[in-house]
């Protein structure tokens, strides 16, 4: 005969574990070199390989940077779509970007506190909230991996210590390179990502700067 007593105990052991949480997403390592090989055109040329179709402009370049810039920090401009990274030699890489569609785009100057290979990603509470359909079904986190939204590589931008949630990454989507198509982001060719990655150190400056839009209200 169960006692009062037991019933406590044995309902306190079926019920008192908490319920395990999801896996939190993860980027598989022994897989980065096969994804690189994935978004990397055979026999890659940056100045020259476009299986994407961009504009020959939006292809890497080497360009004169002007006086003054801060070795190793980056620029992104917003009206051509370009993101520039200062060399020591007084020229620049310049690669197209996406940027942030309508008013999600912040222009500003942030610090590169973080950066990784082949992240995971997880939308925000506002991005859910402004597009549900979309954003919803990855509330707990996406695995890293070709088809992440983060993509091959992604810098981190911060004020201060304070994770801003914007990203200048890699996207699956290289067709968008050009127009304004991210949730805030700054987007790039993830073969050209991986290319600038190596460059670029934790605890350089990001100068983000407004968009048409936001040239023309002011003028």
């Amino acid at each position: 005969m169960l006692t009062k007593r037991h019933f406590i105990i044995s309902t306190a052991a079926l019920f008192s574990a908490p319920i395990p949480s999801l896996a939190t997403p993860v980027s598989n390592r022994t897989k980065w070199s096969t994804w690189d090989a994935r978004v990397t055109p055979t026999n890659y040329d940056p100045a020259t390989s476009n299986p994407w179709g961009l504009h020959q402009r939006f292809l890497p370049r080497l360009v004169e940077a002007n006086p003054g810039l801060t070795p190793g920090d980056i620029h992104v401009d917003a009206v051509a779509r370009y993101l520039y990274h200062i060399r020591n030699d007084g020229t620049a890489m310049r690669y197209g970007v996406a940027i942030a569609r309508g008013n999600l785009y912040e222009p500003g100057t942030y610090m590169i506190r973080r950066k990784a290979k082949w992240p995971t990603w997880t939308p925000t509470a506002a991005m859910i909230k402004r597009d549900p359909e979309l954003y919803e079904q990855h509330a707990d986190g996406m695995n890293g991996g070709p088809t992440n939204p983060l993509g091959s590589r992604a810098f981190y931008l911060f004020v201060g210590n304070r994770d801003t949630y914007l990203r200048i990454h890699g996207s699956p989507h290289p067709r968008s390179i050009g127009g304004r198509a991210s949730s805030g982001c700054v987007r790039m060719v993830m073969a050209h990502i991986i290319d600038l990655y190596e460059h670029v150190a934790t605890g350089s400056t990001a100068h983000l700067y407004p968009p048409e839009d936001t040239i023309t209200a002011g003028s």
